[in-house]
């Protein structure tokens, strides 16, 4: 396994506290926090109607499929959206930065 070198070592304290790492983190952790709690809401609205709304939730749509299998259906198309919009966002928000902040650290670093 490689060494780490102090030059290796001072570059990425740098850049840690560099104006452009904060932003990375701050946009990241927007996103992450913001589609977490909505998803978990989404989520846990779904497990309390399928408790406490059973006569709701067993309406039925079309045939034998009822509002309850909608919903869990539903889980799959929202957790498949939302790794597709992070994909987007990361492309347009997250990437250029970090693909600027590794340029710096590997010219610091003489690679």
């Amino acid at each position: 396994m490689e060494e780490v070198s102090t030059q290796q070592h001072e570059a990425y304290q740098r850049i840690h506290g560099s104006e452009k790492f904060a932003l990375l983190r701050t946009r990241y952790r927007r996103f992450a926090f913001s589609a977490t709690v909505a998803f978990m809401t989404w989520y846990l609205l779904y497990v309390l109607m399928s408790s406490f709304a059973v006569d709701f939730m067993d309406n039925l749509i079309v045939g034998n499929i009822n509002i309850a299998l909608v919903f869990g259906l539903l889980q799959f198309v929202t957790t498949f959206l939302l790794a597709f919009v992070y994909s987007k966002y990361a492309a347009s928000q997250l990437d250029p930065i970090s693909t600027d902040l590794l340029a710096e650290y590997d010219k610091e670093d003489g690679r």
